[in-house]
């Protein structure tokens, strides 16, 4: 069996970060230790919500707790999403050295979130830094979005050629497999999103028709379904055609009943056996 250790923010209403991922992920038979990083009511989005942020002394509690069971060396990856603070993202780096420690063969899968495009950088100062010089050179595999791969590549992309250079510069950090999500190139229909996953030189792209709605916590979906597929087949391209599809089937019924939260239960058939099916192909 697989296990991860999740760290992430946390929502009793909706479906964000540990709130998404953790369901994805035992859907799929994976045995999963989630950390919180913050407990809020509900995602910032809505505007209000309620709840406090956890520091990074709380994530070192909780991971040591964990040690204390003597299972760290049974751990097979680390998942991180948003770091709420520079002083959780040290926590997170010195779980990921902990987990290694005891199990040299342990992934990391981080998703540098950091910003988006029409929102800019919207995490709190030091986390680019952060990112960029100590979390992605140590990550194993990184899953940013367009804008998060230009921002870590310190490049602007418009090309198919220019995204894999920037892949490239991004791989040159530490990362061997990369997956950038919500990718826009010149030659990306309208009408459609591309997901392209790197794994050395190769690249793979699934493009998805574009839906209609605005959800929070695809991402974090999308990171870990393909941390997971990639775990069993060790193939980027692969875990790429599943990850898309469970994702894209979410969300189009999410979108049919006009949901603001991601339909991540009514619709779990989607995460084991997607309604629709994407082939990647090689660019």
């Amino acid at each position: 069996m697989t296990r991860v250790l999740s760290i992430q923010s946390h929502v009793a209403y909706g479906h964000v970060g540990n709130a998404s991922a953790v369901f994805a992920l035992q859907r799929l038979g994976v045995e999963v230790w989630p950390v919180h990083t913050v407990q809020f009511s509900n995602h910032t989005g809505y505007g209000a919500w309620r709840g406090r942020v956890f520091d990074g002394q709380a994530v070192d509690e909780v991971v040591e707790g964990i040690a204390e069971r003597g299972v760290l060396g049974t751990c097979d990856a680390v998942l991180s999403g948003y770091l709420g603070s520079a002083d959780i993202g040290h926590a997170v780096l010195g779980a990921v050295e902990r987990v290694r420690a005891a199990n040299p063969d342990a992934v990391w899968c981080c998703d540098p979130v950091m910003g988006d495009v029409g929102r800019g950088v919207f995490v709190r100062p030091g986390i680019p830094e952060l990112m960029r010089e100590h979390a992605v050179p140590a990550a194993d595999v990184v899953t940013p979005n367009h804008y998060e791969l230009d921002l870590l590549a310190g490049t602007a992309t418009t090309s198919l050629g220019a995204v894999k250079d920037a892949v490239a510069a991004v791989q040159a950090l530490g990362p061997r497999v990369v997956l950038t999500t919500s990718l826009v190139t010149e030659d990306t229909p309208d009408d459609a999103v591309d997901l392209l996953a790197s794994e050395g030189a190769r690249h793979y792209r699934v493009r998805t028709p574009k839906l209609g709605l605005s959800v929070n916590g695809a991402g974090d979906a999308v990171a870990a379904l393909f941390l997971a597929h990639w775990l069993e087949t060790r193939s980027a391209g692969l875990a790429l055609e599943r990850a898309a599809a469970s994702v894209f089937g979410m969300l189009a019924r999410t979108e049919a009943a006009g949901s603001r939260e991601i339909l991540l239960v009514a619709a779990q058939e989607e995460l084991v056996a997607p309604s629709r099916t994407f082939v990647a192909s090689e660019v």
